[in-house]
């Protein structure tokens, strides 16, 4: 039975993962055909700057959200201060803006002809050439706007990691004469690693396939090229190979990530687990603490809201309240589909690697999560061309048997777009579930099987119960980023099937910014629903 459960495991594990890399692989074999010339173009021309455009905007986001992230982590968890309570939340607020709006609203607020500059030269009576203002954009801009819309997934990863230790270590440490900077960076921060390092996988691969954000903020990447390549210069076969190079970077990001913890273990070794009592900060450091905290909140989520509530109230869309429930419904409906799929596959494939340590199954279930790195554009054209060949076989034999025709059923449907939401977000379980399994003591796993209980039986008996955190985490995550997702929707969604991204997304396109900005808050307050129960619900006095 154990045998059969070892050739079993891996084989579902590869056909799941076959089937969501169909399209990664439709777009990998036209690398092969011949870009007339578009290839050797842009390697001549554009190439050089993608690369490095690209992997400083990386650099930079990843390095900005992590200090924002983990920062703001440890002390919302170990330290008691002003509105710590309210904080502990509030710093998951920018989940619920999709960068793209981020981008629009501060480039309104901090560009030339915008309100704060205004303000500043009617005040001092400046003219252009008195003063320098930071540019909005450019790669600094774009650096700063994904770091404050991002930064949230690396403060949930890093929050969790903190929550789940146990004081006794850090106790050790105190009385063994460890400052609190000590007992951050040598007991702390390592044991948080695997979840710190889940968080910013995903942020460094949602930064790698930015569109919106750094297009608006006219910074060339390879995201950026890819759609040109394709809309512009009509060559899918060149979007192909620009393409197959994030893809490579996501694979090399997956590789570092196994490398890094293949020999480590971050389960506690004990049984019993004290939650985190928080230390009282005195003096300065309590409103200091607060204002750390709360820059992050201020600038990626009150700003920018408050700049589409002004907008709105000034003009707005006049059509929103004939739309935003059609559109609203559409949404919720959309993501909520996608979240549940999308976390039961992930968890399935977190279970089999936890499970199956053969390096088969490994391999399969990390190649099952590169399709985050991947511009969902480029996933939905992915799409398309084997959706469209079974389409059509499967039409022919029903013409051929029944002399009847059915219409599009698969992609002019909401299939296609929850097959490109599964291949798009599956890393985001991966990693948060996998995160979670990281924390279960393999002697509980061989304790249960030695009671006689089966892989079935401690993945509904255990392992669920334990990671009910990690479900909701990675569910509501993957809802949230439904909600935002913009390409593939546009490409993928049904006739006469709108969401509220495409409407805004029509909107802003035409430089309707105020009008935009309604259906904006809408997104904004969907949003906000499943980042608040996402919310720590253990408040620490203050």
């Amino acid at each position: 039975m154990k045998s059969a459960g070892r050739i079993v495991w891996p084989m579902l594990c590869w056909a799941i993962t076959a089937v969501l890399l169909v399209p990664v692989l439709a777009i990998l074999w036209s690398v092969t055909e011949d870009s007339d010339g578009v290839w050797q173009h842009l390697a001549s021309t554009v190439l050089v700057g993608y690369v490095r455009n690209t992997s400083l905007l990386a650099v930079g986001v990843g390095a900005g959200t992590t200090i924002i992230g983990v920062a703001t982590a440890w002390l919302v968890t170990y330290y008691s201060f002003p509105l710590v309570g309210v904080l502990r939340w509030a710093l998951l607020l920018p989940l619920a803006i999709p960068t793209y709006l981020l981008a629009y609203a501060l480039t309104d607020l901090f560009q030339f002809s915008g309100p704060v500059q205004g303000w500043l030269r009617a005040t001092t009576g400046w003219t252009r050439q008195d003063y320098w203002f930071p540019e909005i954009r450019s790669l600094p801009g774009a650096i700063a706007i994904l770091t404050l819309g991002l930064y949230p997934y690396v403060y949930l990863a890093a929050r969790t990691g903190f929550v789940s230790q146990s004081t006794a270590m850090l106790d050790a440490s105190r009385t063994l004469g460890v400052g609190p900077w000590g007992r951050f960076f040598r007991v702390a921060l390592p044991l948080a690693r695997p979840a710190i390092f889940a968080g910013l996988a995903l942020v460094l691969m949602e930064t790698l396939a930015e569109f919106g954000a750094v297009d608006y903020c006219a910074v060339d990447t390879f995201s950026t090229g890819i759609y040109r390549t394709w809309m512009s210069r009509g060559s899918l076969v060149a979007a192909a190979q620009l393409s197959a190079c994030l893809l490579g970077v996501a694979g090399l990001l997956y590789a570092g990530e196994v490398l890094s913890r293949r020999s480590a273990r971050y389960h506690h070794a004990t049984q019993s687990a004290q939650s985190v009592a928080p230390t009282r900060l005195d003096g300065l450091s309590r409103p200091l603490a607060t204002l750390l905290c709360g820059l992050p909140v201020l600038a990626g989520f009150l700003l920018p809201v408050g700049r589409f509530v002004l907008l709105t109230a000034q003009g707005g869309d006049r059509r929103a309240a004939e739309l935003l429930v059609e559109l609203g419904t559409n949404t919720a409906l959309l993501a909520s589909m996608a979240a549940a799929l999308t976390v039961f596959t992930g968890f399935f494939l977190a279970f089999a690697r936890r499970e199956i340590k053969s390096r088969v199954t490994q391999v399969a279930v990390q190649g099952a999560g590169l399709g985050y790195a991947i511009p969902g554009g480029v996933i939905a054209i992915g799409i398309l061309g084997p959706l469209w060949w079974l389409e059509d076989a499967i039409l022919g034999q029903i013409e051929q048997h029944m002399a009847w025709t059915p219409g599009l059923f698969l992609s002019g449907t909401v299939i296609a777009l929850l097959v490109g939401y599964q291949i798009r977000f599956l890393a985001i379980p991966l990693n948060v579930i996998g995160a979670g399994f990281a924390g279960i003591r393999p002697t509980i796993d061989d304790a249960a099987r030695n009671l006689g209980v089966s892989r079935i039986g401690i993945l509904r008996r255990i392992h669920m119960p334990l990671l009910r955190g990690s479900l909701l985490s990675a569910a509501l995550l993957v809802f949230v980023d439904v909600i935002k997702e913009l390409p593939a929707t546009l490409i993928l969604r049904p006739f006469n099937f709108d969401t509220l991204a495409v409407r805004v997304y029509h909107l802003a396109s035409d430089e309707r910014l105020a009008e935009a900005s309604t259906c904006a808050l809408a997104m904004v307050v969907a949003g906000l629903i499943p980042v608040v129960l996402l919310a720590p619900r253990n408040p620490n006095p203050s």
